[in-house]
Order: structure tokens, then sequence, then C-alpha cells
């Protein structure tokens, strides 16, 4: 695939839709450092020069190390918790198996949202419990048991603010996990990375990142790995970048042919590989990725637009 390089081991959306305005990965969406001359280097959001400079340096990250396999966390139950769960702009509920490539419909989510706004991203903490951030910037908690929803009291940022609308994922270790949301806004670049308390439903910013990447969507591991999937904004193609969760920068990236910018998408890991939804209004492709093989295989369809995909940290690495 001519956008892949070699293997280097480091150590270690949505369409602009008619209908929906969402992303979360979406729809409208939307371990080793850099070197200390690219900690220093001032970012530039509206300068297309420093963009362009931002893709040359993730054009010289090493790729995505190899996983191992690591202790399941403590706090995993047992039941249920380690299928991908997915999200429609049409505001269906599904699971999927990786194994069998099956989707199973779980229901119709009715979130109290407002006239108009319809789901943007979605992550799945370790109990099942779904978070979905709707195109207006407000998140909702959703049950993957029966797709029932509430409201939550996280207040959401203004439209056209960092933070209106995010790509999410949580990233755990033994004892917890850490709900972390990356800014996301249509034909623009990231405003960072940040984590959001799903007990007190606040958002603290951790950083910019470095290098800059467009809209993205993120999905992380039991073992604390993060990482983003974002599409390329003025041609085909897409990236997976592994992120440090604690200052933002980007340690490893690897480059994929799947994907336009005018897609719908979502992503999650399950595994050991990268399962990605992406499509026009209306149909979705399920490209399997594996990161140190390099290949992708596209393998099951969904008549539906996915904006969102959560899978619990507990999910095999």
């Amino acid at each position: 695939m001519s956008f892949l390089r070699p293997l280097v081991f480091a150590g270690s959306c949505s369409i602009a839709l008619v209908a929906f305005a969402a992303c979360g990965a979406r729809t409208d969406l939307g371990a080793p450092e850099l070197a200390d001359a690219q900690e220093d280097a001032p970012i530039d959001h509206a300068n297309k020069d420093v963009v362009d400079a931002a893709q040359d340096t993730i054009d010289e990250l090493p790729t995505i190390d190899q996983f191992v396999d690591s202790p399941i966390p403590t706090d995993c139950p047992d039941a249920g918790a380690t299928l991908v769960y997915i999200l429609s702009g049409e505001n269906d509920l599904y699971s999927f198996y990786p194994p069998t490539l099956a989707f199973t419909k779980i229901g119709t989510i009715a979130c109290p949202a407002a006239n108009g706004a319809s789901p943007y991203s979605m992550a799945v903490d370790r109990q099942g419990i779904a978070y979905s951030v709707f195109s207006d910037g407000n998140l909702f908690q959703i049950d993957t048991a029966n797709a029932s929803c509430k409201a939550t009291s996280y207040q959401a940022a203004p439209d056209g603010t960092p933070f209106h609308n995010f790509g999410m994922g949580f990233a755990g270790n033994q004892v917890s996990e850490t709900l972390y949301v990356a800014d996301a806004s249509f034909n623009a670049n990231s405003l960072g990375l940040a984590t959001l308390d799903t007990t007190t439903f606040t958002r603290t910013f951790i950083a910019d990142f470095q290098p800059e990447l467009p809209r993205c969507e993120l999905t992380g591991t039991g073992d604390g790995r993060l990482f983003a999937f974002c599409l390329f904004t003025s041609s085909n193609g897409s990236q997976i970048a592994e992120i440090n969760p604690t200052n933002a920068k980007v340690i490893a990236d690897n480059q994929l042919t799947v994907g336009n910018p005018d897609d719908a998408f979502a992503y999650a890991f399950w595994g050991g590989e990268f399962w990605i939804f992406t499509g026009p209004q209306g149909k979705t492709t399920v490209t399997e990725y594996d990161p140190i093989a390099f290949t992708e295989t596209n393998v099951a369809t969904l008549t539906a637009t996915v904006v969102g995909a959560g899978v619990s940290t507990c999910a095999p690495q």
C-alpha cells in the first residue's frame, strides 16, 4: 500500500451530512516523545505552512509498536463488556463482535436532546455505560444493555469554541480508566486533547497535539495506550496516531488508504487490531486494520451512518 512504511519498533467524521451534523468520529467532525525542537515549536492553527510542517513531522515518526499481552484490569465485569458498540446518525445502537463480524441492534436511543441534535461521538466504559456527545455539544449517558439514555450535567462549550464537539475514548490501567476527548471541527485542525471526568462532568485541558492533527476519533487500551484515527482533510486516506496521554504528543503514526474527507467515521481497538467504520450517509464499511502487518481488509458492511464507536478497555489486546 503506497502510504505505508517499513515497520520500526518505537518501544512501546463525519461526513458533511445534510441531515446529520454529527461526527464522533464522525459526521461533522469531527511513550517516546518528539524531539525537543518539536516541543518548542509554536503552533499556529491558521497557518497552512505550519500545518504542512506538522504533517512532515508526522511522516518522520515511527510506526505503531507491537501489542503485548497485558493482565486484565481488576475491575472488568464478565458480561458483554468486550463487545464493540456502534451508534448511528439515525439514533440506533448496535453491538459488533469482531470474531464473527456480527452486528446486533440493541435499540433506538431517545436522548432528551434539542430538536435537530444528533449523535456525534461515543465512548464506552468498563461497566458497559456509553457516553455520547451530540452535535449541539451536550453529553448523554447511554445504557448499552437496552439503549436507554439520560442527560448528564456536562456543560457544553458554546458553538464555535474549542471542544464544542469532540472525538472520545477511554484508556485505562489495572485499577482505573480515563475518558479522553479530542477537539473536533469539520475541515480544521484539532485544538487539542483533554480529559472528561464522568463523575463531575468537568473537562480538563491537557495540551495541543504536537504535531497538529485534523479531526480525529479516539480509542484506548487497558494498559494505558491512547490512539487517534484521523481522516486527511485534502485527500483520500487517513492515519492512526499513538498519543502520549499526559502531554498530547504524537509518538507513532501509521498511514492508511481507508477513508475520504467527507466520510462519517468511527473506530475501536479490539484484539490487537483496529476496527474502522467509514462511509457516506446511510452506508458503512468495516475495515479491519492490522497495525503490525499494515493490512487493511474490508470485512463487513452496515446499512447505517456510523458516527460513534466505543469499546471497554477490558477488551482483549
